[in-house]
């Protein structure tokens, strides 16, 4: 190998000369300079492997000499060594500013001097070898670029292609939940509505058999009350009366028929809310009243929000709007359903509706619960994306909601940096075809 190059940059003969001669004896090659300018002029053209500089010189200072050289392309990663007897702190420090690497004090003490060379001509042994292999990796990711810029090519060919298939799994997913559905709600109609009729027919023969009754022994009592002769009957009748409890019957009867009948509404509510919500037998376009997808919403999620939260409805005037029935009422049930699920303890969902103009209107859902955090607020419509637990979620609703306002001409807006829980709020016009982007 070639020896290392020292390039000493001094006005000082006599110490240059002493320096000189024991650097070459150790093998090194050395080149003098007696001023900055003169090593400025040598360093450009020999290119040392490093420098020795003296600060206290006449004309440039060794300062001035550092600044220059550093500004030079060519030699600005040579390192520099300053040789000086200022070793306040203040000089110190300057020297490192300039670009120094590491000073001598003065008088110099050449085994010392010896030593920092041999460290520094390791330090940049060691930087040109980084260098030439940063050159390599350089190059290297320079064709890995190329060849993935080559494969991107084929790759976004490749996404579109996902995409739209992932799109079309979407819809053929919900379509298979409503279908679903709707003969689920189809064949609760047909197996509970016809047996709720004869139970509710037979409640209602069963009250008026019970009143006859409770009449015929009203009118046994009064005309036992009327014969005095009777009176061991009497007796008897009143304490066979008291003894069934004839009084609290009448009393408790009535309460029962009525909790029965009332729970026989209910299970024709239910039925009948199941039936609104799938829309049944419905694919087209039609007019469709929201307040009344809402309700049979509620009604078909109510086991999942009652022990969770208050509903509170702020239902303003809502005229029919054009509109798959069916695919809103999914939308409302995945936001009410991630509502309840927000909420950890009990709170209120408060569901608000309105109209923005003549051609548009608003559903607001809002909830107590413990809001969504900033960070992840763009990435809740993403498909598959979701923050529940493994196997508690597939990431699916929102992103099908989004299709479907989105297939209706609308948009979704969501708030979830609330100080309590989040709002989403869906914008739909009356009629999608005939809608202006709003």
């Amino acid at each position: 190998m070639n020896p290392a190059t020292v390039l000493i940059i001094d006005d000082t003969p006599a110490n240059v000369a002493v320096l000189a001669d024991y650097l070459e004896d150790q093998g090194l090659r050395v080149l003098v300079a007696q001023d900055g300018e003169e090593g400025l002029a040598r360093a450009s053209f020999a290119s040392p492997d490093l420098i020795l500089l003296d600060v206290m010189m006449p004309g440039m200072d060794g300062f001035e000499t550092c600044r220059r050289l550093k500004a030079l392309p060519e030699v600005k990663d040579i390192p520099v060594i300053f040789m000086t007897a200022l070793t306040d702190t203040s000089n110190v420090v300057t020297g490192f500013a300039v670009g120094g690497v590491d000073y001598v004090t003065k008088p110099i003490q050449i085994e010392e001097v010896l030593a920092r060379i041999h460290t520094h001509l390791a330090l940049r042994a060691m930087h040109c070898q980084l260098s030439a292999q940063n050159l390599v990796l350089q190059q290297e990711v320079a064709m890995r670029l190329e060849m993935s810029a080559q494969l991107q090519l084929v790759s976004d060919e490749q996404q579109l292609l996902i995409v739209k298939l992932q799109q079309a799994h979407e819809q053929l997913l919900q379509s298979e939940k409503m279908a679903s559905i709707g003969q689920l709600a189809a064949g609760i109609a047909h197996e509970i509505n016809n047996p709720i009729g004869f139970v509710n027919s037979n409640m209602g023969s069963m009250q008026t058999y019970f009143e006859t009754l409770f009449a015929a022994l009203d009118a046994c009592e009064d005309v036992i009350a009327r014969a005095p002769e009777n009176s061991v009957i009497a007796a008897s009748f009143a304490k066979v009366k008291e003894d069934a409890e004839i009084d609290f019957l009448k009393i408790d009867f009535g309460d029962l028929m009525r909790e029965s009948k009332d729970g026989l509404k209910r299970v024709k509510e239910i039925v009948q809310s199941l039936k609104d919500f799938s829309h049944v037998g419905e694919s087209n376009w039609q007019e469709a009243d929201l307040h009344r997808g809402l309700d049979s919403t509620l009604n078909i999620v109510n086991n999942e929000i009652k022990y969770k939260a208050e509903v509170i409805k702020r239902y303003g005037e809502l005229p029919p709007i054009k509109c798959l029935a069916s695919q809103l009422n999914q939308v409302f049930m995945n936001l009410l359903v991630n509502a309840a699920h927000a909420i950890k303890e009990f709170g209120t969902i408060t569901i608000s509706t309105g109209c923005t103009d003549a051609d548009w209107i608003w559903v607001e859902i809002r909830d107590t619960g413990s809001g969504i955090p900033p960070e992840i607020v763009k990435r809740i419509f993403e498909p598959f994306f979701t923050t529940k637990p493994v196997g508690s979620g597939t990431g699916l609703g929102l992103s099908l909601s989004y299709g479907i306002i989105n297939k209706h001409g609308g948009r979704i807006e969501v708030r979830g940096a609330l100080p309590h829980g989040t709002c989403f709020t869906v914008h739909l016009p009356r009629d999608p075809a005939a809608a202006e982007p709003h």
